[in-house]
């Protein structure tokens, strides 16, 4: 399979939606971006492995106010791998409430569905230090 542009297009909005969701408050909808047994790996920035797409969407609101104001992605680069799933890398920059910022990168397994294109896996990596790999 040969990845279009409509899938580009698909696969690029399923990441952009995560911080748009996220930062509308409407975490529920993140059932339509991953899959139901993501595997949501948080632990370079201080969390653990979560499990399915429920784990993902109670953290986010377990969170509460410690969630950034705003998730803004960029320089997505996406790879489609032999079995026809798709490796998404994506730099991540989040605005916290006392001003801060941070960033990160998206470390992403997106795969097809019967309901489309979903992430099944993802990390989050904090860049700390720069030029580091």
């Amino acid at each position: 399979m040969s990845l279009t542009t409509d899938d580009r297009v698909a696969i690029t909005d399923l990441i952009n939606l995560h911080g748009l969701f996220a930062d509308s408050g409407q975490l529920d909808r993140l059932r339509e971006l991953f899959t139901a047994d993501i595997a949501y790996d948080v632990s370079n920035v201080g969390g653990g492995v979560l499990h399915g797409v429920t784990a993902v969407i109670e953290a986010g609101y377990a969170l509460g106010e410690g969630n950034p104001l705003a998730h803004h992605v960029t320089n997505t680069v996406l790879t489609e791998l032999d079995d026809g799933r798709v490796r998404a890398w994506s730099k991540a920059i989040a605005i916290h409430t006392d001003r801060s910022c941070g960033s990160a990168t998206y470390e992403d397994t997106v795969v097809h569905t019967p309901d489309g294109w979903r992430i099944s896996h993802r990390t989050v990596r904090a860049r700390r230090v720069p030029l580091q790999p």
